[in-house]
């Protein structure tokens, strides 16, 4: 548990780094960061890679939620610094969990191929999830806390140009 607290003010600068300097494009496109609050919805089914996952998965750990598709220019770009954190992180690390929104499946189990994604990504074709969740917009990726809190500690809900869901 102690490496869990020790985790999250390291995570969350590499985050905002990784993501900011990943995130270039149309500087029309909304930007920032903003805070989520309240707790997170419950994540659980069947992964992109066919396996299960529960709340049980990731219970009493921080959790980072990302918001991606196969069809959005700035998921791709930051993709690779994502996959980076994750690893840095390490097994008793933060849990990384993807939410692919509105997408074809095949294509979204080739894109985790292309980029070596190691943590599981959930479905969302009909973008429930993602409304639970009051993302508008994409990528968008959520920090909480070993609570399941994005209230009580930081959190953070996407950076840099996006695309509207």
């Amino acid at each position: 548990m102690a490496r869990v607290k020790r985790s999250l003010p390291l995570l969350l600068p590499l985050l905002l780094v990784g993501l900011v300097a990943c995130s270039g494009g149309d500087t029309d496109a909304p930007t920032g960061v903003s805070e989520a609050s309240g707790p997170m919805p419950a994540l659980s089914g069947t992964t992109l890679g066919g396996e299960a996952l529960t709340a049980e998965d990731y219970a009493g750990r921080v959790v980072v939620v990302n918001f991606w598709a196969t069809w959005c220019g700035p998921c791709r770009r930051e993709q690779p610094a994502l996959s980076q954190i994750q690893a840095a992180q390490g097994p008793d690390g933060a849990v990384f969990i993807g939410i692919n929104f509105r997408d074809d499946a095949a294509a979204a189990r080739a894109y985790l191929q292309e980029f070596d994604v190691a943590y599981p990504s959930l479905e969302d074709p009909s973008g429930s999830i993602a409304h639970r969740f009051g993302v508008p917009y994409l990528p968008a990726t959520i920090v909480a806390d070993a609570r399941a809190s994005c209230a009580s500690g930081p959190s953070v809900r996407s950076t840099g140009p996006r695309s509207r869901s």
